[in-house]
């Protein structure tokens, strides 16, 4: 059986995430911070605070212990680390606890799963897919905690990589603009500005949830096994294009 877990399930990306794996035969662990959506359409869902999970190892027991529960003995296929928080702030006004948060959910929390899960992954030849950002290597202001975790969740993917070598592949998806809702909501009242952000991307228009998901999907298939501790941009060519003036 091919299994996956999904982590940030309930979010736009996490959402298109499980609703692909689904489709495609998976078996579907899912886990968020916020209860199970009734639409969500998993086999098992997990709620869990990964922020809480990083700093108690009681809880990261837990949650180790109920996706083996899920897993019934059987190798993981994949893990996809999606769950992400960002916090947005200058440098002389971001707090201390939000820093440190963003650190735990986006970068330390998908180094403890993989390291836990590793007999898992190894039994069924496994992948971990990494949702990064173009933050990683292209920001803008107010971005410094989460352009920071990931451009280090990019460096855990290669090094993740060479350390495990063959044993089980780790990648990154580097997304730029997602429709997601949550995106929706910030340019809620605002379509000029909303349509300012699609034009700057070269294919005038932002990305969609399924996108992302589609992309997974195929790195966690057995087609693509050669890829490995790869960063991989979707972005509508975004990270193409210079903005001086013409």
């Amino acid at each position: 059986m091919l299994n996956v877990v999904i982590t940030g399930a309930t979010g736009g990306i996490g959402q298109s995430l499980v609703a692909t794996f689904i489709e495609a035969g998976f078996h579907v662990i899912a886990t968020d911070i916020a209860a199970q959506p009734a639409d969500l359409p998993c086999n098992h869902y997990i709620q869990a605070d990964l922020n809480r999970v990083v700093e108690d190892q009681a809880a990261m027991q837990d949650l180790i212990a109920s996706i083996r529960a899920a897993l019934k003995g059987q190798g993981l296929t994949a893990i996809i680390n999606n769950a992400a928080v960002q916090h947005l702030g200058a440098t002389e006004d971001l707090q201390r606890s939000h820093w440190q948060q963003t650190l735990s959910v986006n970068l330390t929390a998908p180094f403890l799963l993989t390291q836990a899960l590793l007999p898992e992954l190894e039994a069924a030849q496994g992948c971990v897919i990494n949702i990064g950002s173009i933050h990683a290597r292209l920001t803008k202001r107010r971005f410094v905690a989460y352009a920071t975790s990931k451009a280090a969740l990019a460096g855990l993917t290669r090094a993740l990589a060479v350390d495990l070598g063959g044993r089980v592949r780790v990648n990154a998806i580097e997304p730029a603009a997602i429709e997601t809702p949550m995106l929706k909501a910030g340019f809620a009242n605002k379509p000029e500005l909303y349509q300012q952000l699609a034009d700057c991307h070269p294919q005038g228009r932002i990305g969609q949830p399924e996108e992302v998901a589609q992309l997974a999907l195929a790195l966690a298939g057995p087609q693509m096994r050669f890829i490995n501790g790869s960063t991989i941009g979707l972005d509508g060519g975004i990270s193409a294009r210079l903005f001086d003036p013409d």
